[in-house]
């Protein structure tokens, strides 16, 4: 049989193994066990696993190697349950088996994740006393370590007589898979030190730990021992290193190896692009996609749906209708569940909900397309839209994952549904469906549906608190008018936590602003500056905001002129603290210095500074700012008309105020015809005071300090019957005179 072995190796074809099979049959060496194990081994190779099971199952009496390859060519097809049956047909035959056929089914049993199954082929290779073959010992770890029953495939690994390279790499990348990446990193740390020859496997998972923790010290270690033992020309292990430095944030190292790399291949260019969105740099990333379409280089889904991606988050809707062509003219699949969903995404985040919805009738089976919708329609400001898309969505029979649910919930607390969200949150409860990120939608919702005690009861459950988790509760409260309660929370997360993030100052500036705490104010600006957080436009201006409110005006025009960047919000801020303080002068300067500065005013800017002409008394600026808003397009809205009012009725002009209201495009509302009253109560106009009363009592406002300002004024004029039938008025409406308070700094606190 042995002359006929080199045949064997000529066989190319099924056809010409077929002849030799022939051959060998008519020459009566079909029987002999050698040829027909070759057989078998030969069609499975040519991919005709029927005829290896033909000849094997013409086989009379089939030895332990026999079986052993006809496992094993189960298993090369993906036959796993019948790889197993085979296996059990083979042990009730003998008492003996050959250690060949363990790695096979220790394969098929990993594949098919059944821990009882492996247990017992486990069991088994210890009963026959080949559990010291290395094979076997590192096909155990594997079986346990690839579906996750790690403290099995350490414990295997640990009692092995002899550790390799491939045992230590299938225990990394095990752990690395199921999620115990420190665990992984650990041992790759023990296997340098051990001197193992590192292998491609074991850094990939090591690169690929890194990046998930985002430990970029670590990572760059590992790139350096990549550097020393000359490993660059695996292209994945390329494409990993791209994507690690991606997720620590390292672009410029990123881009380094990829302008190092000798042979580019797709996922090379798509990890790069892929690398440029995780950090913002979205037009770097159709720059790169450009290149790549002019170096001929093929894409796949996957960078196209990068490229999607980056488009929608520029909102550049035009070059998102390329990339969608470019998938309809190479016969992509639209409803494919990376690139449906990431052409719902694109036009979501573009706002063309129409086309939003074609896209989406394609791909309504997953459920990432469903929340790209419906967190389009959240952001568009459709929140009932979003939870009527939720209901259908679950009526389908699609279950919802934490996105959906973190997207009703912002839903529900954008229109204050808290019935809605109430019911979500059951659904949270039963399904146990509670990670960090569901957990800060709930504390959101509720505190935007003013039920804040729910949210705090959250809050306090909540075992592990991320900064997100403390920055939501910290603006729920302050969202809620306790802004006492959220300086609080404030101090309680410096002494707990050593991170804290812009986010967090914001809402503690906020916080402080809204109270007039100066003192306290004063100190979260110095603990953001000791804590090193960057100073952005937002937090720079909120500093302006809280500075001005609490009657520090030099401390704000500081801040304002430290700016490197200033938005419009800024210079209201500013203008604002002046108005507010009656510095009408440094206000109407530093409006022409805005405007000087190419900066369009808005209506609050306007507002402002006819709130502070109004105070100070400045008519003609008045009339001068008023008609600077018409001239400039925008359109005035009654808080500009009541500052008007307000500004011609303490100058004296009631009558011209009087034509203001009567000439107003839209009714007037209770705030305008109270200026009048205010006007007309300094000016002693006692004839139309009766004429407003009766509109006020019209409009039938809940706000008790118009009648209170007709009652003085009746009282004033010494008609007590008149003042007296105002407060009865009050009293019958059933509302009740909100007492005034004021706030003032005791030795550098608030007293409660």
């Amino acid at each position: 049989m042995i002359q006929y072995m080199p045949l064997f190796r000529q066989c190319t074809t099924a056809r010409s193994l077929a002849k030799l099979h022939a051959h060998l049959i008519i020459n009566g060496l079909h029987k002999d066990p050698l040829a027909s194990t070759k057989l078998i081994e030969s069609y499975s190779q040519m991919g005709s696993l029927k005829s290896s099971r033909i000849v094997f199952n013409t086989y009379s009496n089939p030895d332990s190697f026999m079986w052993g390859v006809i496992i094993k060519c189960h298993v090369w097809h993906f036959h796993l349950q019948e790889s197993i049956f085979l296996y059990n047909s083979m042990i009730c035959q003998f008492q003996e088996t050959s250690s060949f056929v363990y790695p096979s089914v220790l394969r098929a049993v990993s594949a098919i994740g059944d821990l009882g199954i492996g247990q017992k082929v486990h069991g088994r290779i210890l009963k026959c006393g080949v559990e010291l073959d290395s094979f076997i010992e590192t096909s155990l770890c594997s079986m346990y370590g690839e579906n996750g029953w790690m403290g099995y495939a350490r414990k295997m690994f640990d009692e092995m007589s002899v550790r390799d390279v491939v045992s230590w790499s299938s225990m990394i990348s095990s752990y690395v898979r199921s999620g115990d990446v420190k665990e992984g990193l650990g041992m790759f740390g023990e296997l340098v030190k051990e001197g193992v020859e590192v292998d491609s496997v074991a850094l990939l998972s090591a690169v690929e730990g890194c990046g998930e923790l985002g430990v970029w010290r670590v990572g760059r270690s590992i790139h350096g021992y990549v550097l020393r033992w000359d490993i660059r020309s695996d292209g994945s292990l390329i494409n990993s290193l791209i994507a690690m430095y991606g997720k620590c944030g390292d672009v410029c190292s990123a881009e380094f190896i990829f302008r190092d790399a000798v042979d580019k291949s797709t996922y090379t260019w798509t990890a790069m692009i892929s690398c440029y969105n995780q950090n913002g740099c979205y037009r770097e990333a159709l720059t790169l996609f450009v290149k790549m379409h002019e170096f001929d280089v093929e894409c796949n889904e996957v960078t196209l749906m990068a490229v999607l991606c980056s488009c929608a988050r520029l909102g550049w809707l035009k070059e998102g209708k390329s990339i969608h062509g470019f998938i309809v003219r190479n016969s992509l699949d639209c409803g494919d569940d990376l690139l449906g969903s990431a052409l719902v995404d694109l036009y979501a985040n573009c706002g063309k909900l129409s086309d939003c919805h074609k896209v989406f009738g394609s791909s309504q089976e997953h459920v990432v397309s469903w929340n790209m919708l419906i967190s389009g329609y959240v952001q568009e400001g459709f929140s009932k839209n979003a939870l009527m898309l939720f209901v259908d969505m679950v009526r389908k029979g699609i279950l919802p994952d934490s996105y959906t649910l973190a997207s009703v919930l912002s839903a529900s607390g954008d229109i204050g549904f808290s019935e809605f969200g109430g019911q979500i949150h059951s659904h949270i409860i039963r399904t146990g469906f509670s990670t960090e990120f569901v957990q800060n939608s709930l504390i959101d919702m509720y505190s935007k549906c003013g039920l804040v005690d729910y949210a705090l009861m959250i809050f306090k459950d909540t075992q592990e608190r991320s900064v997100v988790t403390w920055n939501s509760m910290m603006c729920g409260l302050t969202q809620n008018g306790l802004s006492r309660e959220a300086i609080s929370l404030f101090d309680e997360m410096y002494l707990n936590l050593s991170k804290m993030d812009e986010v967090t100052f914001l809402a503690a500036i906020q916080a402080c602003s809204t109270t007039g705490w100066l003192e306290k104010g004063k100190l979260v600006h110095h603990k953001l500056i000791i804590f090193g957080v960057r100073h952005d436009m937002y937090i720079d201006t909120a500093l302006t905001d809280m500075y001005a409110k609490c009657g520090d005006l030099w401390m704000a025009r500081r801040v304002f002129d430290s700016m490197l960047e200033r938005s419009i919000i800024s210079w209201s801020a500013m203008i604002g603290g002046y108005g507010m303080h009656g510095q009408i002068d440094d206000a109407i300067s530093l409006f022409h210095e805005m405007v000087n500065c190419g900066i369009k005013p808005n209506d609050i800017i306007i507002t402002n500074i006819l709130s502070a002409c109004s105070h100070s008394g400045y008519l003609n600026e008045g009339k001068y700012f008023f008609n600077l808003m018409i001239n400039l397009s925008i359109d005035p809205k009654p808080e500009h008309f009541a500052c008007l009012v307000d500004l011609l009725s303490r100058a004296g002009d009631i009558d011209k105020a009087y034509e203001v209201i009567t000439s107003m495009p839209f009714p007037a509302d209770v705030s305008i015809w109270g200026a009048l009253v205010n006007g007309c109560r300094i000016h002693k106009r006692m004839d139309i005071i009766k004429m407003i009363q009766q509109m006020l009592e019209n409009m039938q406002t809940d706000d008790t300090g118009y009648y209170t300002l007709l009652s003085n004024i009746y009282a004033e004029g010494g008609e007590w019957n008149e003042s007296r039938t105002v407060r009865s008025k009050i009293r019958s409406l059933g509302l009740r005179k909100v007492d005034g308070y004021s706030m003032i700094e005791v030795e550098k606190r608030i007293p409660a």
